[in-house]
């Protein structure tokens, strides 16, 4: 079973014994981080440092003239990627024998929000998430296809996996995040995702609802939650606080912008890729679902794509709905934790690894070898070992 595990670029460059410790845990591949969202990440093992610091959304490669004029393009990094990071770091690690596979992070751009307002998801309330691309609107389609494009198809690179190519919401995450307080449930989520900027807007009215008088359902229908009300189940849950025919048109229009902005991606992606270059979608199989791991219908997805990397901290589950599809050729990659510090359980690995190869995985990934502690890595060393 084919195992690959995330890295960042800062976890190797400067560090000379990282491709070799990599390679030594029984991975074949490594999905490197070519454009990544802002974040703080340790780095236990560097000689140089422990902490980084990547203060905002960026590009870890020099971006070429494509950009030239235009409003809206990829950041480059600050002196936590500086260069061609991305590029310095996959060179060591295919020395030690590794398969670099890019990692790319599309809707998931805080300084883009807060640069450009408007790109922005609009909540029923009017509260804007910097954090979340409107991937509805034309330029940020335009902006994250050429992205994906660009940042996937890095030089030497076998395939790539598109993080965030879909809605996000809510979730995940924004700086010292406060927002558990209330526990909104799966269907609240939903109705704090759905945005309200003059694009969708107008794509609610195509779909024959009128944009002022869903903001107003979904403000009286989250007002229960507010108050401690449980939210109920799933998309039934959703109905019951909107009403079947109001949520129906809303996932219309969310289910087929994102449909339309993943294969564009793809096709881009594969117009600038060599010939067999691999493309992998972070997914998960329910369509309504926001964030990192953005819903998608699993028969469209493997229609376009050549696999899907899954969520699996929660358990192996979600691979089921791809995995029933039967495409003999196509790559479900299970995800896991392998992180304790994180949730992550790298001791269990090889039953874990077992269980989703029942479900139908073909391959795994495991998050996240630069965050590791040294005990986790040993541990994934003797379970893969097992495998």
């Amino acid at each position: 079973m084919k195992a690959s595990t995330f890295v960042y670029p800062w976890d190797v460059n400067g560090d000379p014994e990282a491709p070799g410790r990599i390679a030594a845990l029984g991975v074949q591949q490594v999905t490197l981080a070519a454009a990544y969202h802002s974040t703080r990440a340790l780095t236990p093992r560097h000689p140089r440092h422990r902490i980084v610091t990547a203060e905002h959304a960026a590009a870890l490669y020099p971006t070429d003239d494509r950009w030239a004029g235009r409003e809206l393009r990829p950041y480059p990094a600050g002196d936590w990627a500086p260069g061609d990071a991305y590029g310095e770091a996959a060179t060591a690690l295919a020395s030690a024998g590794l398969e670099v596979h890019t990692w790319v992070v599309l809707a998931h751009n805080s300084r883009l929000g807060a640069e450009h307002p408007a790109t922005s998801v609009v909540n029923a309330y009017g509260d804007r998430y910097p954090w979340a691309p409107c991937i509805a609107q034309p330029a940020t389609r335009a902006y994250l296809v050429d992205l994906a494009a660009e940042a996937a198809v890095r030089p030497g690179a076998r395939g790539t996996e598109l993080e965030s190519l879909g809605w996000y919401g809510l979730q995940h995450l924004h700086a010292h995040d406060k927002t558990a307080g209330v526990p909104l449930g799966d269907a609240g989520m939903y109705l704090m995702a759905l945005c309200f900027c003059p694009t969708c807007r107008e794509g609610y009215g195509a779909q024959g609802l009128d944009a002022d008088a869903l903001a107003a359902a979904v403000r009286d229908a989250l007002e229960p939650l507010w108050q401690g009300a449980p939210d109920g189940d799933g998309w039934a849950g959703v109905e019951k606080l909107l009403g079947s025919q109001m949520a129906a048109a809303t996932r219309a229009w969310r289910d087929e912008t994102a449909r339309t902005l993943q294969e564009a991606a793809v096709a881009a992606v594969r117009e600038a890729a060599p010939v067999g270059f691999q493309v992998l979608l972070h997914a998960d199989p329910v369509t309504y679902h926001v964030g990192a791991n953005p819903g998608v219908d699993p028969v469209h997805i493997l229609s376009v794509a050549d696999g899907v990397v899954v969520p699996c901290a929660g358990g192996p589950g979600l691979l089921t709905p791809f995995a029933e599809q039967g495409r003999e050729d196509a790559v479900i990659a299970a995800n896991f934790g392998v992180v304790s510090g994180m949730g992550g359980s790298p001791g269990t690995l090889a039953s874990d690894a077992a269980r989703a190869r029942e479900l139908g995985a073909t391959e795994i990934r495991l998050y996240h070898a630069g965050l590791a502690s040294d005990g986790d890595l040993g541990a994934v060393r003797a379970e893969l070992a097992g495998l």
